[in-house]
């Protein structure tokens, strides 16, 4: 490798670290701008968004004005599917705990229902907000594309699953990553992932 392959790589490596900053920093500042309750399902809807753009090579892109734009047009749409998943989660949570707590010995078929339910939530948490990053269709075809997915791809599921939880883990370790890189990189991840499958879908389709 000669020089100036060298300073092209260390190029390509600083801008991708700046705009991984840059990403983590507008996530923050527009999910507080929502006053975390309305903010946080679009800026992340933004956040994969934006990498999505990024992974396909629009590396010249205006940042700021883009998940600006993203954020504004995806507020509703995010915050009805974010709160209703948020809804379902907590549906899920208090009957897990009425399971844990119930001091009487339930059928078999009750805890397997409830982790097979679970196991269903998961996966199209983990798929449906790329999902809603990379196409315009309706409610019901993100939740089926989603499941049809997760289940299709499982590899890709769990891979998804794993840079999630790998990041979460690292950032509490260490919480300085948190304010710089941990919602990018894991929004990167996640979005390069789903456009392995995405790209798939989008040949056999064409």
């Amino acid at each position: 490798m000669n020089g100036t392959q060298i300073v092209s790589s260390l190029d390509r490596i600083l801008r991708w670290i700046v705009q991984l900053a840059v990403i983590n920093f507008l996530w923050f500042y527009y999910m507080l701008l929502g006053l975390i309750i309305g903010g946080v399902f679009p800026a992340t809807l933004a956040a994969l968004g934006l990498s999505r753009k990024l992974i396909m090579g629009n590396t010249d892109l205006k940042m700021w004005k883009t998940f600006k734009q993203i954020y504004r047009e995806e507020f509703i749409r995010s915050n009805l599917m974010g709160w209703f998943l948020t809804v379902i989660g907590g549906i899920l949570y208090l009957n897990y705990l009425a399971i844990a707590n119930s001091s009487e010995e339930l059928i078999f078929v009750v805890p397997f229902a409830f982790y097979f339910i679970l196991f269903f939530y998961l996966i199209v948490v983990i798929w449906v907000f790329p999902l809603l990053a990379h196409y315009q269709t309706t409610w019901f075809s993100y939740i089926r594309s989603a499941i049809i997915i997760g289940l299709t791809k499982i590899h890709y599921t769990f891979a998804s699953g794993l840079v999630v939880c790998t990041i979460i883990y690292f950032s509490l370790d260490f919480p300085g990553l948190i304010p710089f890189f941990s919602i990018s990189l894991a929004a990167i991840g996640c979005m390069w992932l789903s456009m392995q499958t995405f790209g798939q879908l989008d040949e056999r389709t064409s």
